[in-house]
């Protein structure tokens, strides 16, 4: 399957300092990615690369086989982006301004851009001046959605959106997704909602990407451990990939990353003791390993 976005050790600087390096990843139709990471960590600055709004001090970023910074205007039509802050022309109203980006999308799915406009009541006589944040948001995801793209890059989408507006978005993202024709990356500080949506996570952390891989994986590599011994624990306690540990007498709680179900036993003989293994949502595994 050919790679959408073909990313090779990207490297961007800002004021001589490092905001990211040493990035190298690939997405593929049907990828999902949730794009965590800390306010600063870098998420808009490796968006905004990724469609090559910037060149990048080293590195590569191809989209479509092609250079981010020399893709042509039919590519550019395979591509929905909404930015943190909307570019909308706000002399329009949403009916002309939907009007004029249709004319050139020959993918435009009107069906659909009269469903979305109907059900988030965007009153498309009102000038875009004159609607609210959360209207204008609106206004460019559906901008973004409707002409089908292949790669949709959404930062912070829902940010100005009332949970049944988001709620919508997350059943149009679940639709766009099953059709594993397009790829999308999209970062937001409501971690449940990219859960419940994404099948792939990238984790920024340190100008770099941490972790990059499939969900389950991240899930399933990173849980918490309930201890319960019939002797005095040492305190503390020595394990590998440990990230956090309380020890009280004889019983811990402890945070391990690159868990293996296989090692539960040796453990348990190891410290004489009971262990439940509890597996943690994306939001809590994000809170443990920026907390280490």
């Amino acid at each position: 399957m050919p790679d959408i976005i073909e990313i090779t050790s990207l490297y961007r600087r800002y004021n001589e300092k490092n905001v990211l390096q040493n990035i190298s990843a690939r997405v593929q139709q049907g990828d999902v990615i949730a794009l965590l990471g800390k306010n600063g960590a870098g998420k808009t600055t490796l968006l905004e690369t990724l469609l090559g709004f910037a060149v990048p001090e080293q590195g590569e970023v191809k989209l479509f086989g092609t250079p981010s910074t020399e893709i042509d205007a039919r590519e550019k039509q395979l591509i929905g982006f909404v930015p943190q802050q909307d570019e909308l022309l706000e002399q329009m109203t949403p009916d002309e301004h939907l009007q004029l980006f249709a004319r050139f999308q020959p993918n435009w799915d009107q069906g659909l851009c009269d469903r979305l406009c109907q059900s988030w009541q965007i009153p498309l006589t009102k000038r875009i001046s004159k609607l609210s944040v959360g209207q204008r948001q609106k206004l460019a995801i559906i901008l973004a959605l409707c002409h089908k793209p292949q790669l949709l890059i959404l930062d912070e989408p829902v940010a100005s959106l009332d949970p049944i507006a988001r709620r919508q978005f997350l059943t149009e993202l679940v639709n766009i997704a099953a059709d594993q024709q397009s790829a999308i990356i999209f970062s937001s500080h409501i971690v449940f909602d990219m859960e419940r949506v994404a099948n792939k996570v990238w984790l920024l952390k340190d100008q770099q990407l941490a972790w990059q891989g499939e969900l389950d994986t991240l899930k399933e590599s990173v849980v918490r451990l309930h201890i319960s011994s019939s002797q005095l624990l040492p305190n503390p306690l020595s394990l590998p990939d440990l990230l956090h540990q309380q020890v009280q007498g004889k019983v811990a709680t402890v945070t391990v990353q690159n868990w293996q179900d296989t090692g539960l036993a040796a453990l348990e003989k190891q410290l004489q003791a009971q262990i439940r293994v509890e597996q943690l949502n994306l939001e809590d595994i994000f809170l443990e390993l920026h907390e280490c």
